[in-house]
């Protein structure tokens, strides 16, 4: 996977001030971490939003603040929510020595037989996976392959989907990612306890829990 760089410099300014550099065309941001202080920072602002447009919360960034280097992940990004423009983003720094548990994304590609000639629902259980590994294996998203589902009733569990030896799964193998369902009205009777349903958008956006960055407990 290619290198991800961001440039960045210190920032001593805060608060309202805050605003004269966004007018400049600079995005505030902070680095914090388990074993790192938190730093206040400036990036080009759309430099940085042309980069983190094609990065997923679990895609490992570099961050160079004037010449010392640190690994993270985007934790969260705030958005105006009339323009649509980033206007500040937490990083959580990690140390590349340690194992981190985190979710991945799950991406589903392919054609499923079952939709295409009976007709059938597709009922999503699960959008990540939680995994176990290094910083740098962490994958930015695991590929699903639903050309699998060929009849209703198919599933696609955890231990469906192959992954690198060095991740490790931490839902249960058995877990049903996928399923395919005859109509709309099973389908939802067929989704999870309790799931929740699609939010309205908002203006703040969330990556990792602060502890799902943190260093796995051995």
């Amino acid at each position: 996977m290619e290198k991800i760089v961001l440039k960045a410099t210190k920032r001593d300014v805060t608060g309202k001030q805050v605003k004269a550099l966004r007018r400049a065309g600079e995005l505030p941001a902070v680095i914090y971490g388990r074993h790192v202080e938190p730093v206040a920072i400036s990036l080009n602002a759309h430099s940085t939003e042309l980069v983190i447009a094609k990065v997923t919360s679990s895609t490992l960034v570099t961050i160079d603040v004037e010449g010392q280097e640190y690994a993270a992940l985007v934790r969260e990004k705030q958005r105006n929510y009339i323009k649509g423009n980033i206007t500040h983003i937490d990083f959580l720094a990690l140390d590349l020595t340690e194992t981190i548990r985190t979710k991945v994304r799950l991406t589903f590609t392919g054609v499923s037989s079952a939709v295409k000639d009976y007709s059938a629902v597709l009922v999503h259980r699960m959008d990540a996976v939680e995994v176990e590994c290094l910083p740098s294996n962490l994958p930015e998203r695991v590929i699903v392959d639903i050309s699998s589902l060929k009849e209703i009733g198919n599933s696609i569990r955890i231990s469906d989907i192959p992954l690198p030896e060095n991740i490790t799964v931490l839902n249960d193998a058995d877990d049903i990612v996928i399923i395919a369902t005859a109509v709309k009205e099973e389908a939802a009777d067929a989704a999870l306890p309790g799931a929740e349903a699609a939010a309205p958008a908002i203006s703040v956006e969330r990556g990792k829990k602060e502890e799902e960055g943190a260093p796995a407990k051995k």
